[in-house]
C-alpha cells in the first residue's frame, strides 16, 4: 500500500454514533424498523439522504415518501444503514473529486447508481445476495475521495484529470499515479473500521475477481461488472455498457436480464 495513503486511512475518525447504534438495531434480533428510523431521524444529514434515495426513480417509487419511518420500512434494515453508511462516510472525509472531473453530487450519484442497478440486477438474480451486495457497491467508490486528495497533494492533478478522462481503465491510471486503486483504498479504509472480511474481500478483489476466493469470487465479479458500465468517467454510455454487458457473459451471467436493468435505469435518467 501506498505509504501516505495508509497514513491518511490510519488517521481517518472512528464512525460516528450514530451509525454505530444503527448497526446494533440491524444486528439485534427484536431490532425493528422503528427503532431504527429512530435512530436515523438524529441524524439530518442522513435523513436528507434517506428521503431523497426513497424518492430517487432509480427504485420506481409511484408516490412521494416524505417521512423517516416511510423510507425506512420501504427500503428495509439492511439498505437503510447502507444508505446511512454512505451519507456519514462522505461527510466524514473530506469531498473534493475535481482530479476525476466530477461535483461530491455527482460523485454520490454515480455510487447510487451502481447500488441501484446491483439491487435491481440480484433481485431477479440471487436476492439473497442482494443486500450485501447493495452496501459493498454503494461504497465500492469511497476510495476515490482519498485517492483525489492525495493527487490534489502533488504536481500531477490536471495530468491525472487529464488521463483520467480519456481512458476505459481507471484502475491502471490509478496504479500508475499512486500504486494502487480504489478497490484496494476502499477495501483497507472498511478493514480499518473493521467491517466484515466478506464485504473487504468482495470489494478488494472486485479488480481482479479471478484472484478472489471461491467465497466471495461472484460478489466481486458482480461488483466488477457494475462499475464497468457505470464508471465515473462514463455512466452508462454506449462503450460502457457495451464492455459490462460482454464481461457478465463471458462470467456466464445472464446479460440480456443485466441490459433490461440497464435500459430501466436509462429511462429513469
Amino acid at each position: 500500500m501506498n505509504p501516505s495513503i495508509l497514513e491518511r486511512i490510519k488517521s481517518l475518525p472512528p464512525l460516528p454514533k450514530t451509525l454505530i447504534d444503527m448497526q446494533v438495531i440491524c444486528d439485534t434480533p427484536d431490532g425493528t424498523i422503528a427503532d431504527l428510523a429512530l435512530i436515523a431521524e438524529k441524524d439530518p444529514m442522513i435523513v436528507a439522504n434517506l428521503l431523497k434515495s426513497s424518492n430517487s426513480p432509480l427504485y420506481g417509487v409511484g408516490k412521494e415518501i416524505t417521512t423517516v419511518s416511510k423510507a425506512v420500512a420501504m427500503f428495509g434494515m439492511s439498505m437503510t444503514r447502507s444508505i446511512a453508511l454512505s451519507t456519514s462516510v462522505r461527510t466524514l472525509l473530506n469531498v473534493d473529486m475535481d482530479p476525476y472531473s466530477v461535483t461530491p453530487d455527482e460523485f454520490a450519484d454515480i455510487s447510487s447508481m451502481q447500488a441501484a442497478l446491483i439491487n435491481n440486477w440480484y433481485k431477479k438474480v440471487d436476492p439473497q445476495k442482494k443486500e450485501k451486495l447493495f452496501l459493498a457497491a454503494l461504497m465500492q467508490e469511497t476510495g476515490k475521495i482519498v485517492i483525489a486528495d492525495e493527487i490534489l497533494q502533488g504536481d500531477e492533478a490536471e495530468l491525472f484529470k487529464s488521463e483520467i478522462a480519456s481512458t476505459h481503465d481507471i484502475q491502471s491510471i490509478e496504479k500508475s499515479f499512486i500504486d494502487v486503486t480504489t478497490a484496494n483504498v476502499t477495501a483497507a479504509i472498511f478493514k480499518h473500521w473493521g467491517f466484515d472480511d466478506e464485504l473487504v474481500d468482495m470489494i478488494e478483489y472486485s479488480d481482479d475477481y479471478s484472484q478472489a476466493p471461491e467465497a466471495v469470487k461472484e460478489y466481486a465479479m458482480a461488483l466488477n461488472i457494475v462499475k464497468t458500465a457505470i464508471p465515473i468517467n462514463a455512466a452508462l454510455e454506449e462503450i460502457s455498457i457495451t464492455m459490462a454487458l460482454k464481461k457478465a457473459r463471458d462470467a456466464g451471467f445472464d446479460h440480456e436480464l443485466l441490459e433490461d436493468e440497464i435500459d430501466a435505469i436509462l429511462a429513469k435518467r
